[in-house]
């Protein structure tokens, strides 16, 4: 069926980066702000989760099918092989767009207001390999939204533990996608198009994956102590960190044979056991 087809263009099973730290940020403001608890409300940051990052992925696979169809790791992806045409993927990208907009202004003025701000976000993050070498940390902005916009969602101001939940998914997102790009350290070079590994190498762009991992443990540590959370978060906390630590295990300068392993399953993974146990302690603290 082709619906299959647009589920495999777009990811869908990527979204659990995201989505667990939106519902982190939805939680914080209900049980932190007093603000009972809203199935509408829920639903409508879910919808825009979903509408937001099927946009993103459409546009991202639809601006760079050129690259793909050159790149052996990539020509059997959805356009370049022909199963959807450039078309209907801008179509399909238009069309959530306009969905995640619609549906912001269901929630309250300062999310609508804001709506075109994040799709400048996501779906120019598609453009930045062509020019800048930190895009890993433009991708790592626009997932970090998740959990600020379902906070903004909820209380319709901004505040500053959500913006310290969105600075994990920052440098969390920049590292283990810097490790995603080593598979095309080659490649970006032919093409002259801009990444870490690229530039600096596959043994130096781990470190900087690593050291910008090491920075993600500080701001889930500071996080943690900021919002004052018990123990539960703490357990959380330890298994995030510990998941981060060993993607790194799994890649090494001569072997990154499993780079699917660290990139997809590990962190899926981390990110749902850090919501788990934040959301826990979150509604047993408060």
């Amino acid at each position: 069926m082709k619906i299959l087809y647009y589920f495999s263009l777009i990811k869908f099973s990527h979204t659990i980066f995201a989505l667990p730290f939106a519902l982190i940020g939805y939680v914080l403001a209900i049980q932190t702000q007093s603000v009972s608890f809203s199935v509408y409300t829920l639903g409508y940051v879910i919808a825009c989760m979903i509408f937001a990052r099927s946009a993103a992925m459409a546009f991202n696979r639809y601006s760079d099918y050129t690259y793909d169809s050159k790149n052996a790791r990539t020509a059997n992806r959805e356009i370049p092989s022909g199963k959807i045409s450039p078309s209907s993927a801008l179509i399909f990208t238009i069309i959530h767009s306009v969905l995640f907009i619609v549906t912001t202004w269901f929630i309250n003025p300062i999310c609508f207001y804001l709506s075109p701000v994040a799709l400048l976000v996501i779906l120019g993050y598609s453009f930045t390999k062509r020019f800048t070498y930190i895009c890993h940390f433009i991708l790592g902005i626009g997932l970090s939204l998740a959990p600020i916009g379902a906070y903004l969602a909820v209380t319709g101001y901004f505040s500053l533990t959500p913006i310290l939940f969105s600075c994990i998914v920052f440098t969390w997102t920049a590292g283990f996608d810097i490790l995603y790009a080593l598979q095309d350290e080659e490649f970006d070079r032919s093409e002259t198009l801009f990444s870490i590994p690229a530039l600096f190498g596959r043994t130096k762009a781990m470190r900087i994956s690593i050291g910008t991992h090491i920075i993600t443990a500080i701001l889930v540590v500071i996080t943690g102590l900021h919002v004052q959370l018990n123990y539960i978060y703490w357990i959380g906390a330890s298994i995030f960190i510990g998941l981060l630590a060993f993607q790194h295990t799994l890649i090494k300068p001569h072997d990154i044979s499993k780079i699917n392993i660290a990139f997809g399953t590990t962190n899926g993974i981390a990110s749902v056991i850090f919501a788990v146990f934040t959301i826990t302690a979150l509604y047993i603290q408060f």
